[in-house]
Parts: structure tokens; sequence; C-alpha cells
């Protein structure tokens, strides 16, 4: 393992990461003492992709691991088919273990942008259904129930909106005692010390510090485990970033074009920018306060590029820069082009796959949707099929235009 870095509790201070803490100074101590801890993030497998909001922990994770500390990422197949109540003021969706199952699979891929699941210090996946799913009810909550209070939780901010819209259920009151269950087992199977998420998830998080200091009490340890909070991205009316009207900033290549995900981290409002250069890039704040203060425009800009290249590749980060410098070109003279061979369409190419390659559409099934909705164009002219075979006589003069939307142009050059 990689000697550790020493100014990690500084990086995180410095750049905002660090919200809140139930053991600052612990914690301090911890990140400078020059030795390797273990900690956890928790997902509840709820989507079968994370788009950027849910992303704001792995990139704290992602400091840690690089900073040679052993990263957990606990995936919630069982807290999953509960739901966290945390801020919501209606009962989940139940899924299906299959839904949860699926879920995990298709989120692994995506997380790999973030941390190293290879090398000497691995990032670890595990899922709290491999324990919860060999514990019996009785024993549980004799062990563990006994030592949460009813009115203390009831009085817990994540439960408001809950309680004020219509109740509060037994099955949703379990879901904190679950949560603090797998601090307890994580600390006891892995060494986790330290459990860092959104500060939403503060009362849960830090329930499960307060089970193992009452377990100390009552069996004669002295284990000490931390939570910490990082500050949630929220907008200036107070809603999680994530999402825009056109929908949400999927980190899944398949569900989103390179010029969608660019455009939509451009949609970032400007008191957000500074947070988002410290999530998504390792800028220094220094140089971050400079661009800001210069010109936010083009700071939104730069923060595009990187946010793109870092999540999807320098490839898709260039040709979502040269589509959205050309938002406004007219017939699309100034188009980006995308080189492609004349022997790709010696015997033809389906509309919908040269619509994916481009990247004007994220996917076949992206582009099948766009042209179902009248939303591509080929020529200045309209696609109305589907099945739509290019073939070489289409293009003129070794080029072919190809538009979605009013403002998405791509011309198809021959070599």
């Amino acid at each position: 393992m990689s000697e550790v870095d020493t100014n990690l509790y500084n990086i995180l201070k410095e750049r905002g990461l660090l919200y809140q803490c139930t053991d600052e100074e612990g914690l301090k101590k911890m990140l400078e003492s020059g030795q390797p801890i273990t900690l956890y993030e928790g997902t509840d497998p709820t989507a079968d992709s994370l788009h950027i909001g849910h992303c704001v922990p792995y990139c704290i994770l992602r400091r840690f691991q690089k900073a040679g500390h052993r990263v957990l990422l606990l995936m919630g197949g069982a807290t999953g088919s509960v739901g966290d109540p945390s801020g919501k003021t209606e009962l989940r969706k139940m899924l299906t273990k299959q839904d949860i199952e699926n879920n995990i699979e298709k989120i692994k891929s995506s997380l790999s942008v973030f941390l190293d699941f290879e090398g000497d210090n691995p990032a670890i996946i595990v899922n709290n259904a491999d324990w919860f799913d060999k514990l019996n009810f009785v024993d549980f909550m004799r062990d563990i129930g006994v030592h949460f209070n009813i009115n203390k939780m009831l009085s817990n901010e994540i439960y408001k909106n809950r309680i004020e819209n219509g109740g509060l259920t037994f099955f949703e009151l379990g879901y904190q005692l679950m949560q603090a269950y797998d601090f307890v087992h994580l600390n006891r199977e892995y060494g986790c010390v330290l459990q860092y998420g959104g500060q939403d998830q503060w009362g849960n998080i830090a329930a499960g510090t307060e089970l193992q200091r009452k377990l100390n009490f009552a069996n004669g340890t002295n284990i000490n485990l931390i939570g910490a909070t990082n500050p949630l991205l929220l907008t200036p009316e107070g809603k999680k970033m994530g999402k825009t009207e056109k929908g949400a900033i999927w980190i899944d290549k398949e569900k989103i074009s390179a010029y969608d995900f660019y455009q939509g981290i451009y949609q970032t409002p400007d008191a957000c920018v500074k947070m988002m250069f410290s999530l998504f890039t390792d800028l220094p704040m220094e140089e971050i306060d400079d661009i800001i203060k210069e010109d936010i425009v083009k700071a939104k800009k730069r923060l595009c590029y990187e946010i793109t290249k870092f999540v999807r590749g320098e490839e898709d980060a260039k040709l979502a820069e040269s589509m959205s410098e050309n938002l406004f070109a007219q017939g699309g003279d100034n188009a980006p082009e995308f080189v492609m061979s004349k022997n790709d369409f010696v015997n033809g190419m389906g509309i919908c796959d040269l619509l994916a390659i481009t990247k004007l559409c994220s996917s076949k099934s992206d582009a099948r949707r766009m042209i179902e909705g009248g939303a591509v164009s080929m020529r200045g002219e309209k696609v109305n099929d589907f099945t739509l075979v290019v073939s070489l006589k289409d293009f003129e003069n070794d080029s072919l235009l190809l538009k979605k939307g009013k403002k998405n142009f791509i011309k198809v050059v021959l070599k």
C-alpha cells in the first residue's frame, strides 16, 4: 500500500468538503497520523444509474483512496428494501430483491469513474443484505433495538416531513437501526472507523456512532467510530442538484450524450460553481477562485470541460465543447466534425448506429426515440424512419450534416 498523505484533513477543509463531524479533532488526528484508516459510504440502489448529484460522496472517497486509505462502498441490498425516510413526504416505493440486485450491478460500472477497484489498495463493494439476511429479528431487536429511544428518534429532523405528511411507519423507523448496525458490523469485519455521507444523512450517521458508544458501555469495549458529512449540492432555491429541466445528468454514457451531459453541467447555478470545481476537479482552490472572479461564464465552460473529461473522457469533453461552441451555428457551417472512413458506408450504415457513433445521441435506443419524436434531420430534412440506411450517395463532397433538435449539429466527414 502506498504512503499515506497526511495533508488530507487540510484538503477537505480547504475545499469545503467536511460539513459536520461527530469528533472532528479525532478525525484530524487520524488523518494526520500517517496510518491508513478504513471508511465507508452507503448507497441504497433505488435506481439503475447514478446522476451527478449522487456522486458527491464518491468524489470525497476518491480523495481518501488517493491519500492511501481503504474505501468500502456499501450497497444497501437490505436497507434499499425499506427505503430511507429522510426528508421524504411519502413512503418510498418498495423494490423487489431482483430490482435491487439489478440496480447494484448496473451502478458498479459507474463507480469505476471515481474509484480504483484494482491495484494494491482497491475499493471494496459490500452488500448489507449479506448480513441482514442472516439475522434473527428477535435477536436483532434485543441486541440492537434496545439501544434506541423512540422519543429521541421521532425528534430527529430526518423524520419531520414523514410525520407531517401522513405519518411514519414502523417499517421506516427500522431504517435507522439498520444503518447504525451497518457501521458497527463494518467495524467488526473490516476495522472501519469512519462513515462519510451527505449532510441529509447526519441523523442516521450519528446513530451509528451513538450505537457503538452504548455497545462499548454494555460490552466493556472502547471503540471510537466517527461520522462525517459533506455539504449537499443545492441550488439557491434549496433543491438538490443532479437534475435539470431536461432531466438527470446521468453518469452512465448509455443514458445521456456527451453534449447533453456537458450542457447539464453548464446549467449549474453561479453560486454552486466553486463547490463543483472543489468536488470534481483537482485544480488548486486559489486557481479556482481566480477563474471564477475573472469571468463566471468562462469559469462555467471550464467546469463543463473538466467534469466531462473526468466522467466521460477527453474525447467526449472535446466533442461536447466543440458542439457547444457552435450552438447557434446556422445551417451547421461551423458544426464540429466527426471523421469516418468511406469503407464504413460501402454497405450502408443504419441511421441509429450513425447517431450513436457520432455521439449526437447517447445510444441507438436514444437515437430511435429522437427520430420518432421528430428531432433528427439529415442534410436539412427531417428523418422519419429509424430504419433508414445511410450510404455514400447521401454524402455531398464527402460530408454529411446531422442535426438533433434546434441547436445540436455534427458534420460527418469521410477520409
